[in-house]
């Protein structure tokens, strides 16, 4: 069953990507949930826990794009098209990044890397389906917890790049 926050304002401490929401004055409201490390998919884990239709839980994963890494923001109920998401940054091939090295890069764990509060901030594209929804939940940095927030707002926070780069 998912516990519902409100964000507190004011507080410290939380996963990097609350810190840097808090910091920048960003409305969010946390969702906990108990984390099975046995499931095969986190995203569709996390939609089914806080209840919420898979196209608004958005997975965050790292590509390498001609040699730089690259966040993309899709949603969980379908796949990366890795040949947009090259495009999208203006680049040739993608290919998945090496679990290791993303978890490296980003300072998270592989199932609760979130786009915000990266160790190193990577160029990032959010999926345009993500404007058709007042809000999104995105991995708030860890197994078990989901950051909602609107897409604008992410997309400001991140310098995101908005382009059509998720397939069903």
């Amino acid at each position: 069953m998912a516990k519902k926050q409100k964000k507190q304002s004011g507080g410290t401490g939380g996963t990097p990507a609350t810190v840097a929401l808090t910091a920048a004055g960003t409305p969010f409201t946390l969702h906990a949930y108990d984390h099975d490390p046995s499931t095969p998919s986190y995203g569709e884990e996390a939609a089914q826990a806080l209840g919420v239709p898979a196209d608004r839980v958005f997975k965050t994963l790292v590509a390498d794009v001609d040699g730089a890494l690259t966040v993309a923001v899709v949603p969980v109920a379908g796949q990366l098209d890795l040949k947009a998401l090259a495009a999208a940054v203006g680049g040739k091939r993608a290919t998945m990044a090496d679990p290791a090295a993303a978890e490296r890069t980003t300072g998270y764990v592989r199932g609760g890397i979130s786009p915000l509060g990266q160790r190193k901030r990577l160029p990032t594209v959010l999926d345009a389906s993500a404007s058709s929804h007042e809000t999104i939940c995105i991995s708030a940095g860890r197994r078990g917890l989901e950051v909602e927030l609107s897409p604008e707002a992410l997309a400001d926070l991140t310098s995101a790049t908005v382009a059509p780069i998720g397939r069903a």
